[in-house]
């Protein structure tokens, strides 16, 4: 991730969001609630996302983690603290510039027109574009309150273009291959796994596919929680995402609307 940085700069970064994350995490429930995702206008989606809340996969149980999400730099919204919100909109801001680079890779080795993605993803960190900061928090699991099924975190796959995946040590990553079986994706320090996402799929026709992954639980007597920091990649609201071969493989669709319809499955259709 180094950009102008040394890669121990960066590491030192990713280490200070996360303790920086678990500081706010490990409040009393009724210090997080009034940056509960959903009371911000403008950005619906920004602000702390509660254990069970979430069901990445709609037919288990809530998601057994909490989120802090990073959708919205405006200068009106509430923050925990001033210091939270500089070490999240600094984070955030190192991370756009990362997955522009790697996006306009992508169009290179693909041999499409360098700027086809970026011209997509214009507005990140603005109101009109959907990327998002999660820092992720996996409290330590209680056995005895589990429900049927339940994992640390559903298998899916991400919903947007690409995401920047930021592992602590703790494991329990899993992806699925393409031989159909999950594989533990190793953490490694001091680097960046970078995921492809749905709408990257359909706008490469399945030339670049979504992987579906998972968090699974801690092994018995495995009492440690768990972080990473992920920065999911969407286009912007307004973006058309077509097929880029010019097929009609899949329909033409919005950033925002895909969006949108993929919430409604975490969080429930209202």
């Amino acid at each position: 991730m180094a950009i102008g940085h040394s890669p121990l700069e960066s590491i030192c970064q990713v280490e200070h969001v996360r303790d920086n994350s678990k500081a706010f995490f490990l409040q009393p429930h009724e210090m997080k609630l009034p940056f509960s995702r959903g009371n911000f206008a403008g950005n619906p989606n920004h602000g702390w996302v509660s254990s069970e809340t979430e069901r990445l996969n709609p037919r288990r149980p809530g998601d057994l983690k909490e989120a802090y999400n990073t959708s919205s730099l405006r200068s009106d919204i509430k923050w925990p603290t001033v210091e939270f919100r500089d070490i999240q909109a600094a984070f955030f801001q190192r991370c756009k510039e990362l997955s522009l680079r790697v996006l306009k890779v992508m169009a290179h080795s693909l041999g499409l027109e360098p700027q086809i993605f970026l011209h997509a993803h214009r507005n990140i960190g603005s109101d009109d574009n959907a990327t998002t900061l999660r820092s992720l928090y996996y409290p330590p699991v209680n056995s005895e309150l589990m429900k049927e099924g339940q994992l640390r975190c559903g298998e899916h796959s991400d919903y947007g273009s690409i995401t920047l995946v930021f592992q602590g040590p703790e494991g329990g990553l899993q992806v699925l291959s393409r031989s159909d079986d999950f594989i533990s994706a190793p953490s490694i320090p001091g680097t960046v796994l970078v995921n492809i996402g749905d709408l990257m799929q359909r706008w490469t026709s399945d030339l670049l596919i979504s992987s579906v992954h998972r968090v699974l639980l801690p092994p018995a007597g495995d009492s440690r929680s768990r972080q990473s920091l992920v920065f999911f990649v969407h286009p912007d609201d307004e973006a058309l995402i077509t097929c880029c071969d010019g097929s009609n493989k899949y329909p033409a669709v919005t950033g925002g609307a895909y969006l949108q319809e993929r919430f409604n499955d975490s969080y429930g259709r209202k």
